[in-house]
């Protein structure tokens, strides 16, 4: 099936996207839609599609699997993200990182800002940059302002790892990649980073391959 044409209205462009079913097609790094920002969503779409829109963004995550994702990685300039977080990992893990499960949420006109001059860094990958990932540093904690689907009106403080997904989905909706704000020196194709890499923290990462994190 042809890609919809970019020309075409919205609502028409996300219809042709939607018709086939099943999870949508990730765009990958290189494609300019992942850099032009997005379009603020003011009512676009009726709301039954807007409703089938989110839930085949929930599709697609899940089948990825990612804990989150943007409407520019599926060709969508809007301003529109999905997580969700089962956050299946050892103790140890979750304590390290704050990582908590996050229940599935619809964000629409996200924004951030820090809460503090805290920063964690750790690996963070992307599903539009497969096979790689890299240590970043962002926010410990940050206040998140928007709405959800329902539009109604969203402000929250999110710490630890859902800190750093909904500021990893919000910087999609801006036309930046985690690469963007990554130490280049920590990038490791995936399986490296399960054999080599795969501790609570990159602090062994940061001495072997030379690069500094935040403290």
């Amino acid at each position: 099936m042809a890609a919809p044409s970019p020309r075409a209205p919205l609502a028409d462009r996300i219809e042709e996207l939607l018709a086939p079913g099943g999870p949508l097609t990730v765009v990958a790094a290189g494609d300019p839609v992942l850099r032009s920002g997005t379009e603020r969503y003011d009512g676009q779409l009726d709301p039954a599609l807007l409703a089938r829109f989110v839930e085949a963004l929930r599709v697609t995550m899940h089948a990825a699997p990612g804990v989150g994702l943007a409407a520019p990685q599926v060709g969508v300039e809007l301003r529109i993200a999905v997580i969700e977080d089962p956050a299946p990992v050892p103790e140890e893990v979750r304590v390290a990182r704050g990582r908590v499960p996050q229940p599935f949420r619809v964000l629409v006109n996200p924004s951030y800002e820090p809460v503090g001059p805290a920063r964690a860094a750790f690996f963070e990958g992307c599903l539009s940059v497969p096979g790689y990932q890299a240590v970043v540093a962002r926010h410990a904690e940050v206040r998140l302002t928007g709405a959800d689907e329902h539009g109604r009106a969203l402000d929250e403080v999110f710490a630890g790892w859902p800190a750093r997904i909904v500021q990893h989905e919000t910087d999609h909706l801006d036309g930046l990649l985690y690469l963007d704000r990554a130490e280049p020196r920590s990038l490791a194709a995936n399986q490296t980073v399960l054999e080599r890499w795969a501790h609570p923290t990159p602090e062994a990462a940061a001495k072997a391959l030379g690069f500094e994190l935040p403290y």
